[in-house]
């Protein structure tokens, strides 16, 4: 295939994680390795960016603050939560996408995202395609929810999990040393409608009696006599009862359990904006088996701790941004850089291919094989899945005591075209 010169432009997306810099940093210093890439673009919060021309130049930036993109949480480029419907519906957004594009001479994009992220990717690769621009498209999976199909397991997902099974493991700690006061705790993590964090939860236990004594995923349905039993056995062996549940805990009828499931808002892609289960069974516990209970709620934290990434992590997170690269310099288009897992014992992972529009469409949860007949915590089968993916530590620049993360100048290139009116109004 003919080598194809012109610029790249990198843009992150949706729910941030403390590795998806990672991935911008492989796209970044792969693509100054070849000289068919002439210059590139970060957009300035995901594909608003690109729709407001808001490119940030990277040839502008230091290149040591590049460098520390590898150990700095969050979209150092700024995120977004933008939906863009088909290209019917929002034909004269996508025609605005492809106008910058042209204008900025970009023929390489690389969407590093979740689900919506990989169905945008799929949708200008296919407009490029009709309208005659050479484009090569290639999206990078990133979410900490961990349920994109066609990936053994997505990036940011080992070091959320690594981060909220030790703060399990410290927590549950504070409820054995407080047992005779606080003799119950539930600890709240992500997850829409896949359990996988909370399911990573269960690396923290070392021995029987080690917190978490109970987790509870969406993939199992809830069922609240369970669970007041499995609670009330739990305080009746240890005296204490440490809980993870994911937020996106559901009944067997498919309904979220919540302390306002009535009231559950929704972001800009109708997704469930979830919180609230950790409450609902704290209020439970105490009314009916009359042990004082305690939540914890890790919130955006739990996304957001480079200061305990898994190494692991970090490292194919920055493959993921370098292999977009190489695949599309050599004609690759219409795909997402996916995880391949060799082997477990040695650990081996390789990347490959999956189509963008399989990956939006479709969603990974926890095997229910892979947890207890009784629904209430992850089996071997999910251990030694999950164990790898949290091994080693992103080496981190302290100051003061504090680490340093890095901060993009943020120069856009000069804008050429007319400000973008949403859906051309």
């Amino acid at each position: 295939m003919a080598e194809l010169k012109g610029n790249a432009l990198v843009a992150q997306s949706g729910g941030p994680t403390a590795v998806i810099n990672s991935s911008m940093c492989g796209v970044i210093q792969e693509a100054a390795k070849h000289g068919c890439i002439e210059k590139v673009f970060a957009a300035k919060n995901g594909i608003l960016g690109v729709l407001n021309e808001e490119l940030m130049d990277m040839s502008k930036e230091d290149p040591a603050q590049i460098e520390l993109l590898k150990s700095t949480p969050s979209a150092a480029s700024g995120s977004c939560r933008f939906k863009l419907k088909s290209l019917e519906e929002s034909k004269t957004d996508f025609e605005r996408i492809l106008e910058v594009f042209r204008a900025h001479n970009v023929h390489y994009f690389f969407y590093n995202g979740g689900n919506d992220s990989m169905d945008t990717c799929s949708k200008i690769a296919q407009l490029a395609h009709q309208i005659g621009w050479e484009m090569r498209c290639v999206g990078i999976p990133k979410t900490v929810d961990n349920d994109l199909a066609f990936t053994d397991h997505c990036p940011g997902y080992g070091s959320v999990i690594k981060y909220n099974a030790a703060a399990a493991m410290e927590s549950a700690r504070d409820t054995d040393s407080m047992y005779t006061f606080d003799v119950c705790t539930i600890h709240e993590v992500m997850g829409r409608n896949a359990g996988w964090i909370a399911a990573g939860c269960a690396l923290a236990r070392r021995g029987e009696t080690d917190g978490p004594h109970l987790i509870y995923l969406p993939e199992a349905a809830f069922d609240e006599e369970h669970f007041l039993e499995d609670v009330a056995e739990v305080y009746r062996k240890y005296q204490r009862c440490f809980i993870v549940v994911g937020e996106g805990l559901k009944d067997k009828d498919g309904k979220y359990i919540s302390a306002e499931t009535s009231k559950i808002a929704r972001d800009s892609f109708g997704h469930a904006q979830l919180g609230g289960v950790a409450d609902f069974l704290k209020t439970l516990i105490q009314e009916k088996v009359k042990i004082k209970t305690r939540t914890n709620r890790a919130g955006t934290a739990q996304r957001a701790a480079m200061h305990f990434a898994s190494l692991t992590d970090r490292d194919e997170a920055y493959l993921c941004g370098q292999m977009a690269v190489r695949r599309a310099i050599e004609g690759v288009s219409g795909k997402m850089v996916s995880l391949v897992r060799e082997s477990n014992d040695p650990y081996r992972c390789t990347t490959g291919l999956a189509d963008l529009d399989a990956v939006a469409n479709g969603e990974k949860k926890v095997p229910r094989e892979w947890i207890n007949e009784r629904g209430n915590m992850p089996n071997q089968a999910f251990l030694d899945y999950a164990r790898p993916l949290i091994q080693g530590e992103v080496p981190i620049v302290i100051r003061d005591g504090l680490p340093v993360y890095a901060r993009l100048k943020g120069i856009l290139a000069e804008k050429k075209l007319p400000p973008w009116k949403s859906g051309g109004k």
